[in-house]
């Protein structure tokens, strides 16, 4: 349990570069950096998007975290979670990677689990059958889960900011 809201030197969404992954369910770390650069005023931490593939993340983050002086829990890592339902999300601490490859990228490079995540949820609410993440990962988000994710990141905003 979260006691008290932790102070973050720096906020990095992470997600992939190219146009082609733009609006893609992995990306909705980038989308939730969007989301605070346009609509909250009052972000006093280094608000940033990777701008690496999902995979290399750990090198991003530590160039970035050199260059504002950042420990480790200082950080706050957003990134799409494909064992939480759309519409969900959980802020979490020295937590392992439970197989995300950024997330693993990220702990492999500064060599420790001791930073936050908010983790955002993109597993489809109704499945039938349980797919693989890497049947939907890289699909665009549907307009009605835009709203969604909308909805998660003003709820979650009140937790880190």
């Amino acid at each position: 349990m979260i006691t008290s809201k932790p102070k973050f030197k720096l906020i990095i969404g992470l997600g992939n570069p190219d146009a082609k992954y733009k609006n893609t369910y992995h990306n909705v770390g980038h989308l939730f950096v969007d989301y605070l650069d346009s609509r909250v005023s009052k972000v006093e931490s280094r608000l940033l998007k990777s701008d690496v593939y999902m995979n290399e993340s750990g090198s991003f983050v530590k160039k970035e975290m050199k260059k504002s002086s950042a420990k480790p829990e200082e950080l706050l890592v957003i990134h799409d979670d494909s064992d939480i339902t759309v519409g969900n999300y959980k802020l979490s601490f020295d937590r392992g990677a439970a197989g995300h490859h950024g997330i693993e990228s990220i702990q492999a490079t500064i060599k420790t689990n001791n930073f936050w995540r908010l983790r955002i949820g993109i597993r489809p609410a109704k499945e039938k059958v349980r797919q693989k993440s890497e049947e939907f990962v890289l699909k665009k988000i549907s307009s009605a889960n835009k709203k969604i994710f909308e909805e998660v990141f003003e709820k979650s905003t009140t937790e880190i900011i």
